[in-house]
C-alpha cells in the first residue's frame, strides 16, 4: 500500500485490526473509536468515553486518567491513521476463527479448500443440483462430499494448463467420506480417465429452467462434467452410477485456487526422491524436502512426466501427498496463531469456490468445518478406486474399475468402515465383541429362534426359516413375519443364559461378534422363550453366510494425511 491510501477505512488491512485476548486466548476484532464494542471481555482499549468515567463493574468506576495538552505527533512509520468508521451492526462484525474452531480446509489439483468466514459468505459461488445431493446438512450423520478440481483457465499465467477454451472438466476428483463418528475419514480419488457410463441428469439454466442431459456410455469420468453443459450434479450421479456411494455435496474449484491457496500460507511443504526438472509443467524442484507456493504449486500437482511411468494413476499419489501436507500446514500453530495468514487464506479460499446450494450458506459451511476439524489427521487415509488397464485398448490410455478389489472399497465407504486403525476405545470394543463368540454353544435342535424380516427380500424370513429346519437341524425355529423397521445389517437377540444358543447360531449363520446383541428373549408359539434373528439389508440369500467382517482389499495406494512422503 502506498503512503497516500494510508488511513482510509476501505484500506485498513484486515489482519491489523485483530488483537489476542489473553482472557480466551483467541483473536478478536479490534474496532474504530465509533464502533461498537465486542461483547466478549478482552484488553482495554483507547475509545470514545461519553462521560468522565471508566465504568469496570456494577458500582465502581475508575476515575479517568489526566490527560496533558500536546502537539500533534506525526504518524509513526509504518501505521495506519485512525478515522472514524460507519457504525456496523453486531451482524455484519467480521468474524475470525482460530484454535479450537479453525476451518478444515481441503485441496486439490484443481483444488477445493475450506475455511469459513462470515463476512466472505458472498464470495463462494452456488449451484443449483437438484436431487443429486442432499437438500440439507446433518451433523450427526456420515457424509460424503466431492471435490472437483476442474482444467477451466482463470487468472493470469495459466496458460500452459488444461485444454484451451475449456468449459471445466472434472480433472481431479476425490470423494471425501467422513464417519458418523468423525474417528476417521476416507478421501477416495477418482481418476479422470477412468470409463464410466455418465448417466442422464437434471441441469439448471441461468433462467431457472430444466434440462435433462442424455446420459452416454463408456467414455471418460472427466467428461462428466463441462461437456454439452454437464454442472457438478451430473459429476455426482456419475460417481454414484459407478461406486453406489451418493455424494452429498460438492466443492469445486479450478486451476488458479491452489496458486492462491498455497500463497496465502506461505507455501506447502513437499518431498521428491529424485531431482525434478519438467520443461513442460515447469517445475523444478532439487531431490529431497522443499517448499512451493503459487506457480510452482500448480506446476507440482499438475505435472505427471517427472514421477513413476508419467500417468495420471501417479500423479493422483503426488496430489494426495501435497492434500496431507497442507492439511498439516493448516493445523500448524504458525497458521493457526497468525490472524494474517487466516484473513489471507480465508479471502483466497471463498473466492476461489463453488458449492452446491444446501452449504452455501455460512452458517452451514460453518458446521461442516468443525465437524471435518474433528477428525484426526491421523486417521484420515488417502487412496484411488483400484483399477486396471482398459482390456478394449491396444494403446493403454484409460483404465475401468477393478472388480475383484474395487466392490469392496465402495462397499467400506458405503458401511462407513475406516481404511485405518482407529481410537484405543474401539479396539477394545473390538475385543469384547469378538468374545461373544466365544464359549460352549448349543446342539442345534436345542436353539429356539424367531426369524423376521428387517429390510431383506420379500419371503427371505420363510427362506431362511426352511433353510434351518431342514439343513441346518434348527427345528426349534419359526417365523415371525417382518420387523417393526428396517435395519442395514443382521441382527441376532438373546437373553444372557441363551448365549450358548447364540454362538451355535451365529456359527451356524457366519455370524461375526458384532451382528450379536445380548438383550432379552422373546415368547415364541409354544410360549417358551426365544432368540430374535431379524434379516437385515445385508441378507445374501438363504444358507449364505453372513460373515459380518470386512476384510479391507490390499491397495496399490494407500496414505494417511500425517504421513511425510517423498513423491517418485
Amino acid at each position: 500500500m502506498d503512503a497516500q491510501g494510508r488511513g482510509r477505512a476501505d484500506d485498513v488491512d484486515p489482519a491489523d485490526q485483530w488483537v489476542l485476548n489473553p482472557r480466551t486466548g483467541e483473536y478478536e476484532l479490534r474496532l474504530s473509536p465509533s464502533a461498537p464494542e465486542s461483547s466478549v471481555p478482552g484488553p482495554r482499549t483507547a475509545g470514545p468515553r461519553a462521560s468522565g468515567r471508566r465504568t469496570t463493574a456494577p458500582g465502581r468506576e475508575v476515575p479517568p486518567q489526566r490527560r496533558r495538552r500536546a502537539e500533534p505527533e506525526a504518524p509513526v512509520p509504518g501505521r495506519r491513521g485512525r478515522r472514524p468508521e460507519k457504525k456496523k451492526s453486531r451482524g455484519k462484525r467480521v468474524l475470525l476463527w482460530t484454535g479450537g474452531s479453525m476451518a478444515f480446509v481441503v485441496l486439490v489439483a484443481g483444488v477445493g479448500g475450506y475455511v469459513y468466514l462470515k463476512h466472505l459468505e458472498g464470495n463462494v459461488s452456488t449451484t443449483d443440483v437438484g436431487t443429486a445431493g442432499s437438500s440439507s446438512f446433518k451433523k450427526d450423520e456420515a457424509f460424503n462430499i466431492l471435490i472437483i478440481g476442474t482444467d477451466k483457465r482463470t487468472g493470469e499465467g495459466n496458460e500452459g494448463y488444461g485444454d484451451k477454451g475449456s468449459a471445466g472438466h472434472a480433472d481431479t476428483n476425490i470423494l471425501l467420506h467422513v464417519a458418523e463418528d468423525r474417528s476417521n475419514a476416507t478421501a477416495l480419488s477418482i481418476p479422470r480417465d477412468l470409463i464410466v457410463d455418465i448417466p442422464d441428469c437434471e441441469t439448471t439454466l441461468e433462467d431457472g429452467t430444466k434440462k435433462v442431459i442424455p446420459g452416454t456410455s463408456g467414455v471418460r469420468f472427466n467428461q462428466s462434467l463441462g461437456d454439452l453443459g454437464r454442472d457438478a450434479g451430473c459429476t455426482m450421479r456419475t460417481v454414484k452410477a459407478v461406486t453406489g456411494i451418493q455424494p452429498h455435496h460438492f466443492m469445486m474449484a479450478d486451476f488458479n485456487a491452489v496458486k492462491t491457496l498455497t500463497t496465502a500460507v506461505d507455501g506447502v511443504d513437499v518431498c521428491v526422491e529424485n531431482a525434478v526438472d519438467d520443461p513442460k509443467s515447469h517445475l523444478k524442484l532439487p531431490a529431497g524436502e522443499s517448499t512451493v507456493e503459487g506457480e510452482q504449486a500448480l506446476a507440482f500437482v499438475r505435472t505427471r512426466h517427472a514421477f513413476g511411468n508419467e500417468g495420471d494413476l501417479d500423479r493422483i499419489k503426488v496430489q494426495q501427498q501435497f492434500l496431507g501436507s497442507l492439511m498439516r500446514k493448516m493445523s500448524s500453530s504458525d497458521t493457526l496463531t497468525s490472524p494474517t495468514k487466516l484473513v489471507k487464506l480465508a479471502e483466497a479460499a471463498t473466492k476461489a469456490l463453488t458449492v452446491d446450494k444446501a452449504i452455501g450458506k455460512v452458517g452451514t459451511l460453518k458446521d461442516i468445518a468443525l465437524e471435518l476439524k474433528k477428525v484426526p489427521t491421523k486417521n484420515i487415509t488417502f487412496t484411488t478406486v483400484p483399477v486396471i488397464d482398459n482390456p478394449a485398448e491396444k494403446v493403454k490410455a484409460t483404465v475401468v474399475v477393478n472388480e475383484a478389489k474395487g466392490p469392496q472399497v465402495f462397499d467400506m465407504i458405503k458401511n462407513d468402515i475406516s481404511f485405518t486403525e482407529v481410537e484405543q476405545k474401539k479396539r477394545k470394543e473390538k475385543a469384547a465383541v469378538a468374545a461373544r463368540l466365544k464359549g460352549e454353544k448349543s446342539e442345534p435342535g436345542e436353539v429356539r429362534v424367531r426369524v423376521m424380516n428387517g429390510g431383506a427380500p420379500a419371503g427371505s424370513a420363510q427362506q431362511e426359516l426352511a433353510y434351518l429346519q431342514t439343513q441346518a437341524g434348527v427345528s426349534k425355529s419359526e417365523n415371525a413375519g417382518n420387523a417393526p423397521a428396517e435395519v442395514a445389517k443382521t441382527t441376532l437377540e438373546y437373553a444372557p443364559d441363551q448365549a450358548d444358543q447364540a454362538r451355535a447360531l451365529a456359527e451356524i449363520l457366519g455370524l461375526s461378534g458384532a451382528a450379536m446383541k445380548p438383550g432379552e428373549s422373546v415368547t415364541n408359539a409354544q410360549g417358551l422363550p426365544a432368540m430374535t434373528l431379524t434379516l437385515g439389508k445385508d441378507f445374501k440369500g438363504a444358507g449364505v453366510k453372513l460373515d459380518g467382517s470386512v476384510k479391507k482389499p490390499d491397495l496399490d495406494t494407500e496414505s494417511t494425511a500425517d504421513q511425510k512422503l517423498c513423491a517418485s
